[in-house]
């Protein structure tokens, strides 16, 4: 029997006006969702992104690739994919890739769940749905390692 990894690792929901972000840990299996950072046509800010890997100094990313329905690639995957290589060649960390298809849905769920009596809805969803879908990206990601990654 091998030893699991306490690998720390931070996952990502790229979108062109906000990247979600979690971080999460191999040994538990768990992900946190930790924060939103802004975008400018998909163009990351990169100190806020820098500022983040410092802080938690992670062993490897995730980012969660946006496929259609029947499992082709989707508008965005091209530019998910040059993302979290961007992430790779700027840290020197291992980025791998992973369905997010159903990440933005279970994110919604959660949310929903937590915030049904509260008036101030609309806010706390576009407040928080990215970093919940990263959340869910890098679940995912943790229950099942995914086999496509870069060096």
């Amino acid at each position: 029997m091998s030893a699991v990894a306490a690998r720390t690792l931070l996952g990502f929901d790229y979108g062109l006006k906000r990247i979600g972000v979690a971080v999460g840990q191999e040994l538990t299996g768990s992900a946190s969702a930790l924060t939103t950072v802004a975008a400018r046509d998909g163009k990351p800010d990169w100190e806020a992104i820098g500022r983040l890997i410092e802080e938690w100094r992670p062993d490897a990313v995730v980012v969660g690739l946006p496929l259609n329905a029947d499992g082709s690639d989707h508008e965005l995957s091209r530019r998910a994919r040059r993302f979290g290589n961007q992430l790779h060649g700027r840290y020197n960390l291992p980025a791998h890739f992973i369905d997010e298809r159903l990440s933005s849905l279970e994110a919604e769920a959660r949310l929903r769940d937590g915030v049904q009596k509260m008036a101030h809805r609309r806010a706390l969803y576009k407040e928080n749905i990215d970093k919940l879908a990263a959340q869910v990206i890098l679940e995912t990601w943790l229950s099942a390692p995914p086999p496509q990654d870069t060096p």
